[in-house]
């Protein structure tokens, strides 16, 4: 970085990058509160069904048809919701896969393998046990009922009977659910399909050749891959296999990437320019440049994602939940092997495979491959994944039909909510447990991924809080930045909170946005050199508006320092390298935005007020075996002045 001077003409650039928030946090709040709507979409689906049977058979009979001249495509509404709407459901499980393989938990290779083994040994264990309930009957055809989970009712489940401040414990879930969900619609493709067409079929694979073709190309236009997936879509329908698998492997060539430096660059220049001259031409170029900076994968999620967890899968609910549950039924139910069989392969399948081929990984592996929770929390990933209800349903509907179809979704009923109130039980007993124990059960051993690729260094870093403590708080900050000023009183209500974290400061500075910030930061410096950090710190964050010059140099003197020290520090530009050493670790731990927080070197999503960040730090306590230790305070005091 140059200057002429560092009271003037501070030209040096530091390439603004807008927020990336790892959708994690998002997709689990949109998952439970949907969730919520699937199951009065139910309930409303059984009390119609029971109330009304015919009205109810009639409204999902209703054909509806596509006409293109002598073609058509004819289908009842019914078979238009699960086939054709539910294609935007696994477009989104899709995507959440993806994400997870390019920029989560499963960006580590070898943390795939353990959940995707325990994924198949909850599904193999239950299709057993339904096959021997089930054997030498016809019914033993739907054994496919019992493979999935509903990844939205079982994080809607685990966020009601689950431990608070576990996300590593939902990020399993979340893994071995998709996981069960990809091989539930390959199975449905391949094990269940009507009238099979081998040349719609191969029409469809050149389609998924010609998408494969567009991305390789780079072609980011949206409307392409719609008619692309489209085409497929009917292509798959031809073929008679079920055309939801479109929207899952449409998911899965998604990318998904952190904003890029160039990128957010350019969206940079693009809104200055509209800025400068606002043009419809300038503004739409700043409104491409501002989407250009967000992986395809991130677009589509936030766009699909809150229609198929609130419209798509509780619609899906209401066209396929409601059965007449009558003595008959019930009578049947108790000696149906159909029943039977999905209600002991959820309740006692799903949780034994998913259990036990984690342990034998583990066994056999001589720990090195180990599930990322204690062997609690995988006990109630077990059995909250007994919910099977939305693929169970889809499946059950392809593989059984008249009396037999009744008996299994009632038994997905029973299943759905037997598996909800054992998972109850399990995280109740967990809570019964000493501290150390439930921590120890709830979170095992496993090491979570470092982010914070450059570690703190005592004896360079600025530092809050004692140096051995057990949880750190690293904040990438920007003197200018109007979050980070919003941060400030936050990280001091934690600070006066917790008395065993440390704070760490960490510049940077985005120039580009902030003409200020890099002035601000080297004075920081000049005022640490002086042993003043922090009191320089909280001056700038306090007069976030008045950073020029002369005032900086006001608030050296403010502050007692040596004037003359600071002028020359300021004016040899001494700490430049400093904060350029900062930018650099942003740079490497993928910051791409201020503030950025880090908790124990793993980075912190979401929001940063002050319940957001307690919470971290008290599941960073949980994850090191230790408890916080508290400041004692009068209720209804903030904390004030530099902490120490």
């Amino acid at each position: 970085m140059t200057s002429d001077s560092p009271l003037r003409g501070w030209t040096s650039r530091t390439a603004w990058e807008g927020r990336f928030n790892a959708p994690l946090r998002a997709f689990l709040r949109t998952e439970t509160g949907g969730a919520r709507v699937v199951l009065v979409a139910a309930v409303v689906a059984l009390g119609w069904a029971n109330l009304h049977l015919s009205s109810y058979e009639s409204v999902w009979s209703t054909s509806f048809s596509v006409r293109l001249g002598d073609w058509a495509l004819s289908h009842d509404l019914r078979t238009w919701v699960n086939s054709g709407l539910m294609t935007f459901f696994f477009l989104v499980a899709g995507l959440e896969l993806r994400r997870e393989f390019d920029i989560g938990e499963l960006r580590e290779r070898r943390r795939l393998a353990l959940p995707m083994i325990a994924g198949f040994g909850g599904m193999l264990l239950p299709i057993a046990v339904y096959l021997v309930i089930n054997a030498g009957r016809p019914t033993a055809a739907g054994w496919g009922a019992v493979m999935a989970t509903d990844t939205a009712l079982a994080l809607g489940a685990l966020a009601v009977f689950g431990p608070r401040f576990s996300d590593r414990l939902r990020g399993f879930l979340l893994t071995v659910a998709v996981v069960d969900d990809v091989v539930a619609i390959a199975v449905l493709a391949i094990a269940y399909p009507h009238h099979p067409s081998l040349s719609a079929l191969l029409v469809a694979v050149v389609i998924f050749g010609v998408v494969l073709l567009v991305r390789a190309v780079g072609v980011r236009f949206g409307p392409v891959y719609a008619l692309l997936g489209v085409a497929a879509w009917v292509a798959v329908s031809e073929s008679g296999v079920d055309p939801v698998v479109v929207g899952l492997v449409m998911g899965l060539l998604s990318y998904a990437y952190a904003p890029g430096r160039g990128d957010l660059q350019r969206a940079s220049d693009q809104f200055r320019l509209f800025r400068e001259q606002p043009t419809p031409q300038l503004a739409r170029m700043a409104q491409a440049g501002l989407i250009a900076a967000l992986s395809p994968n991130e677009r589509l999620e936030s766009i699909y994602h809150p229609w198929a967890s609130y419209l798509v899968v509780p619609l899906f609910a209401l066209a396929n939940a409601g059965i007449a549950i009558d003595g008959d039924l019930l009578a049947r139910a108790v000696v149906s092997p159909v029943t039977l069989g999905v209600v002991v392969a959820y309740l006692v399948g799903k949780p034994a495979g998913i259990v036990g081929a984690s342990w034998l990984v583990a066994r056999a592996t001589g720990n090195r491959f180990r599930p990322p929770v204690g062997w609690f929390a995988v006990l109630g990933v077990g059995t909250v994944s007994g919910i099977g209800f939305t693929v169970a349903l889809l499946i059950a509907t392809h593989a059984l039909s008249g009396p037999a179809l009744d008996e299994a979704k009632l038994g997905i009923l029973v299943a759905t909510v037997g598996a909800s109130l054992v998972t109850w039980l399990v995280f109740r007993a967990v809570g019964r447990l000493s501290p150390a124990r439930r921590s120890r059960a709830l979170l095992g051993v496993t090491e979570g991924i470092v982010d914070l690729i450059r570690p703190v260094d005592p004896e360079r870093d600025h530092m809050r809080g004692p140096v051995d403590a057990p949880v750190t708080v690293v904040e990438y900050g920007d003197f200018e930045c109007p979050y980070c000023g919003q941060a400030e009183p936050v990280v001091r209500e934690l600070l006066a909170d917790f008395a065993n974290i440390r704070y760490v400061w960490r510049h940077l500075p985005l120039t580009d946005v902030h003409p200020h910030a890099q002035l601000a930061a080297e004075a920081a410096e000049a005022a640490g050199e002086q042993g003043a950090f922090w009191e320089m710190h909280d001056l700038l964050l306090a007069h976030q508006d008045a950073l020029n010059p002369p005032e900086v140099l006001g608030y050296a003197e403010q502050l007692g320092l040596d004037p003359d020290r600071f002028r020359e520090h300021m004016a040899g530009r001494m700490g430049v390298d400093r904060v350029a050493e900062d930018v650099d670790s942003a740079d490497l731990s993928g910051v791409t935005g201020t503030p950025t927080f880090f908790i124990n070197g793993r980075r912190h999503h979401g929001a940063y007020d002050l319940t957001a960040l307690s919470a971290a730090v008290r599941g960073a306590f949980a994850s090191a075996k230790l408890r916080p230790e508290y400041h004692p305070r009068p209720p209804g005091r903030r904390a004030d002045g530099p902490a120490s």
